[in-house]
């Protein structure tokens, strides 16, 4: 939703140094205004201005997160594409060295998927202790 304009029609130019600039920064990017010029507004005007909040555990487990199901993602894609090799077999040759493979993968897939839910488990109990 975009803020109206409200006939703002006044400019005001002030001058800062650049360390006055990168503190007024931080404080915009740490803001939750989507606007430097609205910050700043704020700021003058003395309207409260609310801040981000960032919980740094839950970004930590977030990050955690988001690399496991990369990970599952990975493991699900190779599952789909050794299941449609399965499909265009038509050989019972072919057919034995596919399950041969198969076997191989699905037991590297399982002791991932184990070693993942293990990793989820550790973090479930450091966020719980937190």
């Amino acid at each position: 939703m975009e803020e109206k304009n409200n006939g703002r029609n006044r400019w005001l130019h002030i001058r800062l140094t650049k360390e006055e600039f990168e503190q007024i920064d931080r404080n915009f990017k740490a803001s939750v205004c989507r606007k430097r010029s609205d910050f700043v507004r704020r700021n003058l005007l003395r309207i409260p201005i609310a801040l981000k909040y960032r919980n740094e555990s839950l970004d930590n487990l977030l990050h955690e997160l988001i690399q496991l199901r990369t990970q599952l993602n990975f493991f699900g894609n190779n599952f789909n594409q050794s299941v449609k090799k399965l499909h265009t077999l038509f050989e019972i040759s072919d057919l034995r060295v596919w399950i041969l493979s198969f076997e191989s993968d699905r037991k590297k897939y399982f002791s991932l998927v184990e070693e993942i839910k293990k990793q989820i488990e550790n973090l479930a109990q450091k966020w719980l202790q937190s």
